[in-house]
């Protein structure tokens, strides 16, 4: 079944999404917050949201052993949102990405999954850099890109979009 690792953090688990989250991942999603910041993927049935977890997350892990992880938090067992290590077309390098349901923002939840992931690219995977992009208004994702070490490095566009993303980057090497 699920060879891949799942990760501890002090409140939170971090487990490989599988097809058994789609109906927490149809929820994801479908927030408002991740339309506006992340992009409308049109997944609308629990069908789709398995359809999108096959095709979209499946292969990465399949292929590099990371991709996105469903976080949950320890007491109750409570799926709040996912962080993930994506290779992203257009993105030279490894991507950090974020999200989580809104009764659980503003908790840390997001700096301790991320925190925590940075930690085990640069010790487990061997990735040397992490990258991460946001738009221009997300506010509340540059300053958590921020507390996690990263920095801004450039205005980028992904293949085939028409938005200009920031890109923030952190070498493992500049970690002390």
């Amino acid at each position: 079944m699920n060879t891949y690792k799942s990760f501890k953090t002090e409140r939170l688990l971090l487990e490989p999404t599988s097809k058994k989250d789609a109906e927490f991942i149809l929820e994801l999603l479908n927030t408002p917050k991740w339309i506006k910041y992340i992009g409308d993927r049109n997944v609308h049935s629990i069908e789709e949201a398995t359809n999108y977890i096959r095709n979209k997350m499946l292969p990465q892990l399949k292929k590099l052993g990371y991709a996105n992880y469903t976080v949950i938090k320890k007491s109750g067992n409570i799926k709040i949102g996912t962080c993930g290590l994506y290779d992203r077309e257009g993105i030279d390098g490894i991507d950090i990405g974020f999200a989580f349901l809104p009764k659980y923002e503003n908790n840390g939840f997001a700096f301790e999954s991320a925190n925590k992931l940075i930690k085990i690219a640069f010790e487990e995977f061997n990735i040397s850099r992490i990258n991460a992009i946001t738009t221009k208004k997300n506010f509340r994702s540059q300053k958590l890109l921020l507390k996690l070490g990263l920095k801004f490095d450039k205005i980028t566009k992904l293949p085939n979009e028409n938005e200009k993303l920031l890109l923030y980057t952190l070498s493992k090497y500049d970690c002390s």
